[in-house]
């Protein structure tokens, strides 16, 4: 039962700054990376908060839209400083990413054109695919604990992958399917967690009770949710009116704040319905930036899911009225961060204080189990789509009835690519290197593979 509203830190707040500042510096290799620096640093080496209440902020965050690393950082800021606590561990957690992608994002646009860049960024690109797959073997060893399990993945990269179906319709069916299955397999409700508590840990130096808690108050639910719709969308209302409605900055404002209620899974998973709208429906970029938007997002900290920024940059400098191109990347690139990493905000003020009580409720962790699983199918369904535009120059699309699967031309493939790539994953799965550096090896074999072809 939660406790009357406590306001007091629990840890120094100036400690707790510090803390996240160190961690945003840190949080390189998508969610799984992030999630990895938090647990570090907050569970095991501070010991501000113990293995089973991170593991339920966690837990909620995989339920919510958006970019759940992100999620976490706001949900342990709160409970270890009240909301100054998470706003401060949300925005830090962000900040740095966001200043330095803007600036390679400009840097890709001013030079990408030039047979140097084009060469650095064919071997970033190949890398990629190599660090999705890399993503997919880690969620899926840690999800997939059941045949059940497996179905569900399989289904979900067949829906998606074949069938097109609208990627909020896979994960609500399988959230459902996840609540039924633990009815009546109960082991199911712990498969999806993200670890347990390991025998012989030393305890956390911060109580469970002592951590901050608001009474579940739905009149405090309502202001909140009503103060963050507002914060929300007066950017996009702006753009609007002074850009007009049909302008691109109107466009991605609206585009990227209804994706951010209705993608799930973090980035990995929504990348793929990003991609697939700013690619074929917008023509924002093309899959080739997407592909090389991506590899920039994972040389900066923070969530992959700004590669949105990068995306927002590129569609507004090609259509920049009525500002000139270079204004327009920058502002289009800080509306689009504005509108997708607000509603995190907002999710987890309103909802912390009513989930905090359901620590232990077999329901929810059953439809976790559902959606983590979904998301192994959704991650491979994004690992066959930026293999295929990385490896290969051309593709074609076979349609066989309601079926329209797109497959790669092989007389096109590229064989650097297809090398670099190769190299990436022995990096990674063999001699275990950080993304980072092998993105550095792999942008320095782009280069000289370039420089073979121009001699």
């Amino acid at each position: 039962m939660a406790r009357a509203d406590d306001h007091r830190d629990v840890v120094p707040f100036r400690s707790a700054v510090r803390a996240w500042f160190g961690i945003s510096l840190q949080t390189f290799g998508g969610p799984a990376g992030q999630i990895a620096v938090m647990q570090h640093a907050m569970v095991d080496e501070r010991r501000w908060i113990s293995q089973q209440r991170f593991l339920h902020a966690l837990n909620f965050c995989m339920l919510l839209p958006g970019p759940e690393a992100h999620q976490l950082a706001i949900y342990v800021g709160w409970l270890l400083n009240g909301r100054r606590g998470g706003m401060v561990a949300g925005v830090l957690f962000v900040l740095p990413g966001m200043a330095a992608l803007l600036v390679l994002s400009a840097l890709y646009v001013g030079l990408g054109d030039t047979a140097v860049v084009s060469a650095l960024f064919t071997g970033l690109g190949a890398a990629v695919v190599a660090i999705v797959v890399q993503a997919l073997v880690r969620v899926a060893g840690r999800a997939l604990t059941h045949p059940l399990l497996v179905g569900v993945a399989v289904a979900a990269f067949v829906a998606l992958t074949v069938f097109g179906v609208p990627f909020p319709i896979v994960i609500a069916v399988a959230a459902g399917l996840g609540w039924l299955a633990a009815r009546r397999i109960p082991a199911l409700a712990g498969a999806g967690s993200h670890g347990a508590q390991r025998s012989g840990e030393a305890p956390a130096l911060v109580a469970d009770d002592a951590l901050h808690a608001e009474s579940a108050s739905t009149a405090r639910a309502v202001r909140t949710l009503g103060l963050g719709i507002v914060v929300w969308t007066v950017p996009i209302a702006a753009a609007a009116v002074l850009t007009g409605p049909g302008s691109v900055y109107t466009s991605q404002g609206l585009f990227f704040a209804g994706t951010a209620l209705v993608t799930f899974g973090g980035a990995y998973a929504v990348l793929a319905f990003v991609a697939q709208q700013a690619v074929q429906t917008y023509g924002w970029v093309t899959a080739g930036d997407m592909v090389r938007g991506l590899a920039l997002a994972e040389t900066t900290p923070g969530p992959l899911i700004m590669v949105v920024q990068f995306v927002a940059f590129l569609g507004a400098y090609a259509d920049p009225a009525p500002l000139s191109p270079w204004t327009a990347g920058v502002v289009a690139s800080l509306l689009v961060t504005w509108v997708t990493f607000v509603p995190s905000f907002v999710f987890v003020f309103v909802g912390a204080p009513f989930i905090e009580p359901l620590r232990h409720n077999r329901a929810l962790a059953g439809a976790l189990t559902g959606v983590t699983a979904a998301v192994v199918g959704v991650i491979a369904a994004l690992a066959v789509y930026f293999a295929v535009a990385t490896l290969f120059a051309r593709t074609r699309t076979v349609e066989i009835g309601p079926l329209a699967i797109t497959l790669p031309d092989l007389a096109s493939i590229r064989p650097a690519s297809v090398a670099i790539a190769l190299v990436a994953a022995v990096l990674l799965f063999a001699a275990r290197w950080s993304v980072l550096r092998v993105l550095g090896v792999c942008a320095a074999l782009g280069l000289a593979a370039g420089l073979v072809v121009r001699v």
